[in-house]
């Protein structure tokens, strides 16, 4: 079965010393393609690096999270676009990310609606897809992204409002989802009523899932097992055809050849 992690975070440092072990679970478990996320400059470094050491399975993205925006240095936000683009240009990355918005930092909203808006401007220079954190800002994200011609859009780890969620496929919107499903009955309604055309899977490594079967252990894309066989339970489908169909939307998506 080919499984497909459309967003971890290999270059956290909950991941340091354990990679060689978590790729070749992966690899044994039947992870075909991951995508690492970058969070900062120092990530997005990295994650460049990974995709060099394991060109047929990491693919990188390249962003500025909302998190780590009131943790830029001086110099850093165009040091860090510089940097992007450069990678864009000389064919890369596969997707700006994790960029977006996140309510909890409403100290810092300016900053983070500039952040957003350059890290746009660089998908759309480069003709990228996105991949979006909206926690508590989905409906303003939807909004203000229609303002902007990017190739793609993920929604990663989408929760709330389910009224956005027709708007998102409407709009051609991608959606991802992870361990959650298994367990989170929200979650689980949000796969029922999404597209499997629509749909990718992903785990958001190294966040750590307290409920059963993940018992608060460190995350890998091996998880992802679990995920395709509960949206396989959801839609009344064989895992296979699940998998399979996660796979061809990671093409069109990513604009990679996987299968």
């Amino acid at each position: 079965m080919k499984l497909i992690d459309a967003h971890i975070h290999l270059s956290e440092s909950e991941y340091t010393g354990h990679l060689d072990e978590i790729i070749a679970d992966a690899k044994i478990a039947g992870v075909i393609a991951l995508v690492t996320n970058s969070v900062d400059l120092k990530t997005c470094k990295n994650d460049i690096k990974l995709a060099e050491q394991y060109p047929d399975l990491i693919y990188p993205a390249l962003g500025i999270h909302p998190w780590n925006i009131n943790h830029l240095k001086p110099g850093e936000l165009q040091e860090t676009i510089d940097y992007i683009l450069q990678q864009g240009q000389k064919k890369r990355l596969v997707a700006i990310g994790e960029i977006g918005l996140d309510c909890k930092y409403e100290t810092i909203w300016e900053q983070q609606m500039l952040v957003f808006d350059k890290m746009l401007h660089i998908a759309e220079q480069l003709c990228l897809p996105v991949i979006i954190h909206s926690r508590g800002t989905t409906d303003k994200i939807v909004e203000l992204l229609q303002s902007y011609n990017v190739k793609h859009v993920l929604l990663h780890w989408f929760s709330h409002p389910m009224e956005i969620l027709d708007k998102a496929i409407d709009l051609g919107y991608f959606i991802t989802e992870g361990p959650p499903v298994v367990y989170s009955i929200g979650i689980r309604e949000i796969v029922k009523q999404t597209p499997l055309t629509n749909l990718m899977t992903e785990t958001d490594g190294p966040v750590r899932y307290r409920k059963e079967p993940f018992n608060g252990q460190l995350t890998a894309p091996s998880c992802i097992q679990a995920v395709l066989e509960a949206i396989a339970e959801i839609k009344n489908m064989h895992t296979n055809e699940v998998a399979e169909q996660v796979a061809k939307n990671f093409e069109i998506f990513f604009n990679v050849k996987i299968v």
